[in-house]
């Protein structure tokens, strides 16, 4: 039989997105939908001393208004992380405070869109416009002003939180002794690197429904990656019991860690239960831009040193983050910050990491793929650079020398989690000296690294860098399966865990295939409906694969179990005899006796011992094992334009063996032409009042 893993199946909805049928969150009637439209700040930093929303609410078609006299208050994050989040409780559905340009004031619920935006204009507001604070360094002066302010704002886990200093995470760590080590090394570079802001860019903007089922319950179709996390969120900040609400993940446009976020959901769920009508809410690509999720800037100090003979023996990394008005995220970024990047040097036996997230009132950063490490593999990269070159060495000399290697270990990886102490743990693979190798030869690295490529003004160059991740959160994230056999010998697997286009339906439709012998294309596969599908935290922390794979893995096994112990039973075996499952049918291994799948189902189904073929089970992890990657440019620079033109890319990636490789190739040709586009064409400009240009 041939393997289902490792090797290119078609993505099981391909067929469907490619002709236009596959359901979206936007691609279903609802009679009499009611839609809603923002109003936003036109300040970065002010408090509401009065607004008067009575000549919107009598405009004919309006059906509700909200401001923040008739939602609930209750604080919580927008964060869709595992509870108890690591992120501060220092949100509201709305306030009487704003924080940054783009921030809520108030929602009009009407009959249609334009209806809507013309009842927003007749909303009157008063405000006291307060100093504002852009920049994190000054966030952290004596006299800044306090953004958050709100006595019930607090960290719910025993993290550092000051918000009086507008410090919304806080971490200080170390291993060594970095004085010591930073003295004992022969060279010492220390410089500053700035992070910018970044949007996700997706194509199908945050979008979601809600409506009232037969029953009264509240359903939310929403695009998200944390379906579960929503449901939660939504009980915490309306009071709506969890049992009342139920969420569905349709096929999603595009995430990124965007839609890692709850932040239309609560406002469609509260009008939607309050009018007992469906609503709908999605952000114009503006609002996107301004009021979804951002990158989190970075300012990283870094101090590094490096002895002649090329070893790296001590990194201080001293990390300034800009979490924007809210504190989603600001403990996770950062310290992944440290805890993705610092344990590639594994030599360096003394070091310190040291994070600071301040509160801004710029846009608010989030969950983005890459969560930090993006932000210190740059730091870290161009100082690497900044060595080899202080001492003369090729820079592929200086990361091979360097880099952690298979069945080593990093107290860094004890030393810093997501948000808390993480899991000591030893690198089980590592091939990224073939990376480096494969990429060498690729780029052709030592006859352009010689030669200075001039045409006039322009002259080209060849660079590197290696990298590191990892895969899921161990100890603290959960996933989950169930997989119940039809009548025709095909199966039903539902899963918690999200596609967002990443092709997880399909890989998890894989491993249960291979673990029970059969075709991809014999599994029916539903994810991500919080009434139907077991629980799993969502996609993030690149642990679909991994952690929910493994959860279907388990389920899998034990429906082979049951299968097997039919198939004895129909052929009058006992327990001892040896059966394979393969190519839909159960095999005596002895005798060469089978009966097919279908046989099987019709015998449990209908007939001796009758049951339902099924089973559920969960998983977590208890490591977060990295993949690792080498990545070469050669890059055209006009020295008079400082354009920059990407002559040729080589990314050369070890992500162990991959379930689907073509697809794990599209996450990989995806990821570099993000980073290209980070890089070269993409920045937030705002002008001196906060508002971005």
């Amino acid at each position: 039989m041939v393997s289902e893993v490792f090797h290119s199946v078609n993505k099981i909805d391909s067929l469907g997105l490619a002709c236009g049928v596959e359901k979206f969150t936007d691609d279903i009637d609802l009679r009499d939908m009611l839609y809603v439209k923002m109003l936003s700040s036109p300040y970065a930093h002010a408090k509401i001393k009065n607004i008067d929303t009575s000549k919107a609410e009598s405009v004919p078609g309006v059906k509700a208004v909200l401001t923040y006299k008739n939602v609930p208050r209750v604080a919580h994050t927008t964060a869709g992380q595992g509870f108890p989040e690591p992120s501060p409780y220092d949100t509201y559905i709305l306030d009487s405070k704003v924080r940054f340009v783009g921030d809520r004031v108030a929602f009009v619920c009407a009959e249609t869109e334009k209806i809507a935006e013309q009842a927003l204009k007749l909303i009157n507001l008063e405000y006291e416009v307060l100093k504002p604070v852009f920049d994190p360094r000054d966030a952290l002066k004596e006299n800044a002003p306090i953004i958050h302010n709100e006595k019930d704002a607090k960290m719910i886990i025993p993290m550092f939180y000051d918000p009086t200093k507008n410090i919304c995470a806080a971490v200080n760590a170390s291993v060594g002794d970095i004085n010591k080590g930073l003295k004992e090394s022969d060279i010492v570079i220390e410089n500053e690197y700035e992070i910018h802001y970044a949007s996700h860019c997706c194509i199908e903007t945050h979008i979601a429904i809600a409506y009232i089922d037969e029953r009264g319950r509240i359903v939310i179709r929403t695009s998200t990656q944390v379906p579960f996390h929503v449901r939660r969120i939504i009980y915490q900040c309306t009071g709506i019991p969890i049992k009342d609400i139920r969420v569905i993940k349709p096929r999603i446009g595009g995430g990124f860690g965007g839609k890692q976020e709850i932040l239309l959901e609560d406002i469609v769920a509260l009008l939607a239960y309050r009018l007992r009508k469906p609503v709908k809410f999605q952000y114009t690509r503006q609002e996107e831009f301004v009021s979804s999720r951002t990158r989190h800037p970075q300012i990283i100090k870094l101090k590094t040193g490096i002895k002649k003979n090329g070893i790296i023996n001590a990194i201080d990394m001293d990390v300034l983050m800009n979490n924007g008005a809210y504190g989603a995220h600001a403990l996770t970024v950062g310290c992944n910050s440290g805890s993705k990047c610092l344990p590639m040097f594994n030599k360096a036996t003394d070091i310190r990491f040291q994070l600071k997230t301040v509160y801004t009132n710029l846009p608010v950063g989030g969950a983005y793929r890459g969560y930090g490490a993006t932000q210190s593999y740059f730091a870290m990269g161009v100082q690497v650079d900044e060595l080899s070159e202080a001492i003369g060495m090729d820079v592929v000399e200086v990361w091979r020398k360097n880099h952690i290697k298979e069945g080593e270990g990093s107290p860094v990886f004890q030393m810093l989690g997501e948000g808390r102490e993480g899991v000591e743990m030893k690198i089980g693979s590592c091939g990224l000296p073939e990376c480096i190798n494969i990429g060498l030869k690729k780029i052709d690295w030592y006859n352009k690294r010689r030669k200075k490529i001039r045409n006039k003004n322009k002259v080209r160059g060849v660079g590197m860098v290696c990298l590191m991740q990892g895969s899921s959160i161990p100890e603290i994230d959960m996933g989950a399966a169930s997989i119940k056999m039809n009548d025709d010998g095909s199966f039903n697997l539902l899963v918690g865990a999200t596609d967002l286009g990443t092709g997880s339906d399909t890989i998890l439709a894989q491993i249960a295939a291979e673990t029970l012998g059969c075709k991809t294309e014999d599994f029916i596969v539903y994810s991500s409906d919080t009434d139907i599908t077991p629980f799993d935290v969502g996609a993030y922390a690149s642990s679909t694969t991994y952690l929910s794979g493994a959860a279907v893995m388990d389920t899998a096994n034990k429906v082979k179990e049951q299968i097997i112990g039919v198939a004895l039973e129909m052929m009058g075996l006992n327990k001892k005899e040896v059966i394979e499952l393969q190519n839909r049918f159960a095999i005596h291994k002895k005798s060469g006796k089978k009966v097919s799948f279908r046989e099987i189902a019709y015998y449990s189904l209908y007939q001796k011992n009758q049951f339902q073929i099924g089973a559920i089970a969960s998983k977590i992890t208890h490591k977060s094992p990295p993949p690792f990657a080498a990545h070469f440019a050669e890059v055209e620079v006009d020295e008079e334009t400082g354009k920059v033109k990407v002559v040729k890319y080589v990314s050369v990636t070890d992500c162990g063996i991959p379930i689907n490789p073509r697809l794990a190739e599209g996450q990989v040709e995806g990821a570099v032409i993000n980073g290209i586009s980070y890089a070269l064409t993409e920045e937030y400009i705002f002008n001196k009042t906060g508002r971005i240009l």
